[in-house]
């Protein structure tokens, strides 16, 4: 029995029974396989890909050309970055899996899916939850966690897609199924899914304070922990999982090969499961992230850059005795490419994580070059050679121009490269700006617009590069619509024939160690290593769930349950108080206009940082942050000392013109908070929801919030009069947002307050005090 081949119908590959099992199976059951949803997921991925890639051009535009907002606060790079990246991942990288795992699945169990209902509703549900996030987004309706920005509506509907449609029809199918053993890339859609439903829903535990806006229950430290958890197992269990068990799949179809090697397909996902969901932490190495949290997420990063490569050889050695047939098909050529950039993104991963490494490349354009080998080169590729050798089948007619094809993979070849080759000289560039210092001991660069301004002709480069990989994708949709309008007017679709398991199944015998000359745990070993006990898991669906969610809690849990102690054991900074009503509308108006997209606020302990923006961040100053804004990359200077270093009119005018402020700077306008109200109606419900998640108000404050917060807007209004600025700005959003800016990291300065004598000082009676008043006057 050949273990490590497809067993499916468009080559024979099926596996195959003992005689004995074949007369057990009494009923021979006829079905058909549902090519419509494969069809109707396969269209999405490539609308939503051209979508996605003309938004990524769009806002790398905007970092040389910051005009082209138009002065509209819908377009602006802080709200249309998320929009691209949710479109890339969710949208694009999201219908593909789907596309992928309904057609594979059908023909890896036998049997159609389990409900048509059900693959339908998550067709149209998944679609929804897309155009949600494309109206949201642009109106700066977010929760600003990367890859989670959602808000708690659409985040309900994705758990009830997820989960209800989609993972209850998949493993429905599963247990419905007429092939008895479940093929490796089965393993890794069980993988996705349970985890990826895990990530989210603990990820966007929430307090809602509306339709609109919510709360995360973490707060600072925390929340910072849980975030990376979710977004760095979001890119394992969304990106990576899942196009792995798609490699699996259609790369031995289009090859017409077995897998090399089925032990080898076993290590790779049961360790790739296991180490992923530690290495999250490496994303906040020098921040107020505990030490030894971060050190743990080096080692298992490192740790992880083996089953990777496994995954990567096990793909690329398939192809043994078939390179010839890479030559001549385009569909090997996108697998080959995409497979490469894998081993290279997996190999970059853990090298980012080494702490040495991390101290240069954090906040800085080679995060973003890595990110997008990842996104575009492995996930971009992998999806257009599936969809290539997919078109035929699903619409049942030769693919419309195979030289189109290979012209798509020659230009979007190019694209890649030429994007990430600039983007990664692009950060080496700027760490190494912000790191220099000069032989005095004073920084090199000391404006930070003299980074940006340097990495100009890179970026120009990177719209070159996203131009030509949107070529790439237009000749696709060509070929895909042509392909599609040659169609028979009628779908074939055929009626296979396949027994019903029967409920009871003999096992192979057990292996029998041939060494002899060993001790007996050697021989155990021995029988250990033939993986017989897995080839029995892999008939137990339920049961192989069973230790893929004890693999991914259990390796959770160990870092989860101390994040959960992190608030009681953060080191507390007595004048760090909750902010003000006025200033927790301003920090809502910051979340909502995405400027965590380029602004960091974590300052890192080294010497270039505190010399450029002032004293390191301390734990204890997040404690009120719901959610904490440290960002992931740094467009603009970080804000985290930024109060009181200029006056009101200078945030004013910077906020209306950053070009008139800061010669050189990419900022847009947000000169529309000058017109926009400040609605303070909402003020109250905000600072209750801030004092339910800890923050200690005072009852005061909680019953006249919109009186504090107006008189707060007053002050700052009539300062900026002062300041000869303009009048009447006081309920406008702009002076919240300054209020809050002004606020940023000025807690730690403060004089504390003196210590509570234990005997207190007699009180004077009133009529004491006049007699005194009366005597010195």
């Amino acid at each position: 029995m050949n273990a490590t081949a497809v067993p499916d119908d468009d080559f024979g590959h099926t596996e195959s029974s003992s005689p004995e099992q074949t007369k057990r199976h009494e009923v021979i059951e006829s079905f058909q396989y549902d090519d419509k949803i494969t069809r109707q997921f396969a269209t999405a991925t490539l609308v939503w890909g051209l979508v996605a890639f003309v938004v990524g051009i769009y806002i790398a535009l905007q970092l040389v050309l910051p005009q082209l907002t138009f002065g509209l606060e819908y377009l602006t790079f802080g709200r249309i970055r998320p929009l691209h990246t949710n479109a890339a991942i969710f949208a694009f990288a999201g219908n593909a899996i789907f596309a992928a795992i309904y057609y594979s699945t059908q023909r890896l169990c036998k049997a159609r899916m389990w409900s048509d209902l059900l693959s339908q509703l998550h067709f149209w549900g998944w679609q929804l939850v897309i155009v949600c996030a494309a109206i949201t987004l642009p109106l700066g309706i977010t929760q600003s966690k990367e890859y989670a920005e959602l808000e708690w509506p659409i985040d309900l509907l994705i758990a009830v897609v997820w989960v209800g449609f989609f993972g209850v029809n998949f493993f429905m199918t599963l247990i419905k199924r007429r092939e008895r053993h479940l093929y490796v890339a089965l393993w890794f859609y069980i993988a996705t899914i349970v985890t990826v439903a895990l990530l989210h829903v603990f990820n966007n535990l929430v307090v809602p304070v509306g339709l609109f806006k919510s709360y995360p229950i973490y707060a600072g430290v925390q929340d910072a922990f849980m975030q990376w958890w979710y977004g760095h197992n979001a890119v394992a269990f969304f990106l990576t999982t899942p196009f792995l068990g798609l490699m699996y799949y259609f790369l031995p179809k289009a090859a017409d090969r077995p897998v090399f090697s089925y032990k080898l397909s076993i290590l790779h996902f049961w360790s790739l499961v296991f180490i992923y969901i530690w290495a999250g932490p490496h994303h906040l190495h020098y921040t107020a992230l505990p030490e030894w949290a971060s050190s743990l997420g080096v080692v298992f990063s490192v740790m992880l850059w083996m089953p990777s490569w496994g995954g990567m050889i096990n793909g690329l050695l398939t192809l043994r005795g078939a390179w010839n047939k890479v030559t001549e098909d385009p569909v090997l050529k996108f697998f080959v490419v995409g497979i490469t950039f894998y081993g290279m993104s997996t190999f970059e991963g853990p090298m980012l994580s080494i702490k040495a490494v991390n101290a240069l490349s954090h906040y800085t354009d080679w995060t973003i070059a890595h990110v997008h080998s990842g996104a575009l080169g492995w996930n971009g590729f992998m999806t257009f050679g599936m969809l290539y050798w997919l078109m035929p089948r699903i619409f049942q007619t030769p693919l419309y121009s195979k030289k189109l094809a290979e012209w798509h993979f020659w230009i979007g070849t190019m694209g890649i490269l030429l994007y990430i080759l600039p983007i990664y000289v692009a950060g080496i560039t700027q760490g190494l700006m912000w790191f220099g210092l000069k032989e005095t001991g004073q920084l090199m660069y000391p404006d930070f617009v003299e980074t940006t301004q340097v990495l100009m002709p890179f970026y120009w480069m990177r719209v070159l590069a996203g131009i030509l990989y949107l070529s790439g994708g237009v000749m696709m949709s060509i070929n895909f619509y042509r392909t599609w309008m040659n169609r028979p007017k009628v779908y074939d679709e055929p009626v296979y024939q396949a027994p019903a398991l029967s409920k009871n199944y003999v096992d192979d015998p057990t292996p029998q160690s041939e060494l002899t000359a060993v001790l007996e745990i050697g021989k155990k070993i021995d029988v250990w290593s033939k993986m017989a006990w897995h080839r029995r898991w892999e008939r137990m669906p339920i049961y192989f769930t069973f230790w893929v969610i004890v693999a991914v809690v259990a390796a959770s849990l160990f870092e989860i349950i101390p994040t959960f102690l992190i608030r009681s054991n953060v080191p507390t900074i007595s004048t760090v108080e909750p902010y003000t009503p006025l200033e927790l509308a301003g920090r809502d108006i910051y979340v909502s206009e995405g400027c965590y997209n380029c602004h960091s606020q974590m300052i890192r302990p080294m010497l270039s940082e505190t010399k450029r923006y002032g004293e390191y961040s301390k734990p204890g100053e997040f404690i009120y942050d719901h959610p904490f804004q440290w960002g992931s990359r740094r467009i603009g200077p970080d804000l985290a000392r930024e109060g009181n270093k200029q006056s009101h009119f200078w945030h004013l005018v910077h906020l209306r013109d950053p070009g008139a402020v800061i010669k050189g700077s990419i900022m847009p306008s947000f000169a529309a908070l000058e017109k926009q109200d400040l609605n303070f109606r909402t003020i109250p419900d905000r600072v209750k929801a801030a004092s339910y998640l800890g923050a200690p108000y005072p009852e005061e404050t909680l019953e006249n919030s919109i009186v504090i917060a107006k008189k707060q807007a007053a002050e700052i209004a009539k300062a900026i009069v002062a300041q000869n600025g303009p009048d009447n700005l006081q309920d406008k959003q702009v002076i919240a947002l300054i209020a809050y800016l002004q606020r940023l990291g000025t807690d730690i300065y403060k004089t504390p307050a003196p210590a509570v004598l234990e005997e207190a000082e007699p009180q004077m009676d009133p009529a004491e005090t006049t007699e005194v008043i009366e005597e010195q006057e």
